[in-house]
């Protein structure tokens, strides 16, 4: 059987290279059209975000196409910043901001109350009108000091509960994709695309 080859519905570089090594084994990712603009992600949930972005995509290039929508829970911040993480702090926020506006609504929260999590859906916008969905949640706790020069997004003041305290910022690729939530969404990608071949 041959390989699903997808669009990967991502502009953002970051995202694109870590999606791609997470199905590297099982399938051929290949990037959006270069004329796209941005898809309008105006859904109130990650998984209706994914769907708006895989359909956009796969209806441009005529080809199946994966999206993912990920959103960081903080518990004492009621959920936030959710759905709304990539703008956090404005729509043309950069990772820094994001993560020093969650820092400062922080501010005071003791160790037991910064508990959050990374939760990733992924949907597959199939040719045929059908959709694959899965999710991948990673739980942890929010730093109170940005830890670590790796990863992007809020990697630097999370830290999975499955680690030894280290934040996301602070491992290496691989081990921070073989507990994320993104690693974990993927792999049920993967499991998913085997079965839909």
């Amino acid at each position: 059987m041959s390989r699903p080859r997808l669009v990967c519905a991502s502009a953002n570089p970051d995202k694109v290279a870590e999606i791609a090594a997470l199905l590297a084994p099982v399938a051929d990712l290949v990037a959006r059209p270069a004329q796209m603009g941005e898809v309008v992600e105006d859904a109130d949930t990650l998984e209706g975000n994914a769907r708006l972005k895989a359909a956009a995509v796969a209806a441009v290039a005529g080809a199946p196409a994966v999206a993912d929508d990920t959103g960081l829970e903080v518990d004492a911040l009621d959920g936030a910043p959710g759905v709304y993480s990539a703008r956090f702090a404005g729509e043309s926020a950069s990772y820094a901001d994001n993560r020093r506006l969650l820092l400062e609504r922080m501010e005071g929260v003791p160790a037991s109350q910064r508990t959050a999590r990374f939760r990733t859906v992924v949907v597959v916008d199939w040719a045929d009108g059908t959709h694959t969905v899965v999710d991948g949640v990673c739980e942890g706790h929010i730093t109170e000091v940005e830890r670590g020069a790796g990863g992007f997004g809020y990697d630097a003041v999370f830290a999975p509960s499955d680690t030894d305290g280290a934040t996301f910022a602070e491992m290496d690729a691989d081990a921070k994709n073989a507990i994320s939530h993104r690693g974990r969404a993927f792999a049920q990608l993967a499991v998913a695309l085997a079965s839909h071949q």
